[in-house]
């Protein structure tokens, strides 16, 4: 397009498990399963109790609209409907599931029959899939648009820009058959006429692999792999539709309003994969790495399994763990316990030791902001860092509002690049509250 590239950072990528075969994990002895995986609406639970369970079978649902279900990834029986503490510091509601080994599948999986847009959607939002880049919001609203006739443009996000996660990459090396029957299956649905599969310059086997296999089908003329900086935070959605299509998209604005639906390639893979065996959402590939950990990997897993299930299936912890992050070291969460489970969107598993790499992740001393302009010079949409902080301290809504903090997307450029250690990116998020506050009296 010929457009001026957003700002970015350079990270070091990590990328120690790329040319690692995704391997599958032993079904564990117990999995807690979260009615809580998606953005909006949790689900409620649809068994109790000593109830026997299959794999693929609905155990969680609800009407409300911005909700998916949840399915079991194992057979077993019940064990209890409990509450546990989630990532973010809240309660989530757990199906816990005592397996027998056995994976029965459920009787009500069967390829669905699709015959227009209104059963392609219905298909979707029955899987169970969400965005399993990280945002989790349901995919059968995404595709779904109001003016989904104004929509040309199919946008798959498989730039992978996060250090160590190589999960995406595994996919697209080993499933890119299943990535363009997914892409082909949104443009047949949804009527779009090209599609558009942006992946980093630093995944050249992937780039080639998929060119391959677009040009297998015969479709060179109206799927383009477009190969993208490999730049921080080159994944993120407003990133990416400016990067292949020169379209600026604001906050609070959807794709659909730019006439782009835009998924994540591993949700694109699924869909495919889905449309052809009719099997629900039950498992995720998973990057596991980071110098706690003694075999790192790319694994499939069960979802609902624990985290201290799956690091064991890795060769357990060479060495205490400093720091384990559910996602990557730029915007994943860290977590108090590795008893926590596996959900949808986790994409990646990084456990740090006392000796190794979780030095580089611990909160730094603050020093002086020397006023550099690193952290404006890193923000994609030019915020002004500093100053959004100084009128945080101020607790002035109005001038946050006229710095556009709202455009902020969190993710972490500023606070990495920042010499005096300042946590810009989180003072960025509690900005955001004083002008919702605001708005809201």
């Amino acid at each position: 397009m010929g457009q001026k590239h957003l700002n970015s950072i350079k990270v070091s990528h990590e990328k120690h498990t790329s040319g690692c075969a995704t391997e599958i994990m032993a079904i564990p002895e117990t999995v807690c399963i979260s009615m809580s995986q998606h953005i909006g609406a949790p689900c409620e639970p649809l068994v109790k109790k000593g109830d026997y369970v299959k794999v693929g079978q609905k155990i969680g649902d609800t009407e409300a609209f911005v909700s998916a279900p949840i399915h079991s990834s194992v057979s077993g029986t019940v064990k209890q409907i409990k509450t546990m503490r989630n990532v973010m510091g809240g309660y989530d509601q757990m199906v816990e599931i005592e397996t027998d080994g056995k994976q029965e599948v459920s009787e009500d999986i069967k390829p669905p029959e699709i015959n227009s847009l209104e059963d392609f959607i219905s298909a979707v939002r029955a899987s169970g899939i969400v965005g399993l880049g990280g945002a989790s919001f349901p995919t059968h609203i995404k595709l779904n648009p109001k003016n989904l006739d104004e929509c040309h443009d199919l946008i798959v996000n498989a730039a992978e820009c996060e250090p160590f996660i190589t999960s995406d990459h595994r996919l697209m090396l080993e499933n890119a058959d299943a990535i363009i029957d997914g892409v082909l299956a949104v443009m047949k649905w949804l009527k779009l006429e090209r599609a558009h599969i942006g992946v980093e310059s630093n995944k050249p086997d992937a780039i080639e692999n998929l060119r391959k296999e677009i040009e297998a089908r015969g479709h060179s003329n109206d799927i383009t792999v477009h190969v993208l900086r490999s730049r921080y935070p080159q994944g993120a959605e407003r990133v990416m539709i400016y990067e292949i299509l020169g379209k600026t998209m604001k906050a609070g604005e959807l794709p659909a309003q730019h006439g782009v639906i835009l998924s994540n390639v591993t949700t694109i893979a699924f869909i495919g994969q889905h449309l052809k065996t009719g099997r629900p959402l039950t498992t995720k590939r998973v990057t596991v790495d980071g110098s706690a950990v003694a075999n790192p990997k790319n694994i499939i897993v069960p979802i609902g399994a624990s985290i201290a299930d799956v690091i064991e299936a890795c060769g357990g912890y060479k060495g205490e763990p400093r720091k384990i992050l559910m996602g990557g070291p730029m915007m994943g969460r860290a977590i108090y316990s590795d008893e926590q489970p596996i959900i949808k969107n986790n994409n990646a598993i990084l456990a740090f030791n006392f000796e190794g790499d979780a030095k580089r992740f611990d909160i730094k001393e603050e020093t002086s902001c020397i006023k550099c302009g690193k952290c404006h010079g890193a923000c994609p949409f030019d915020l002004l860092p500093v100053a959004i902080a100084s009128a945080y301290d101020q607790r002035d809504a109005k001038k946050l509002d006229a710095l556009q903090v709202m455009q902020c997307m969190e993710c972490g450029s500023c606070s990495c690049i920042c010499p005096a250690r300042r946590p810009l990116s989180f003072i960025n998020k509690m900005a955001k509250g004083v002008v919702k506050e605001a708005q809201s009296k």
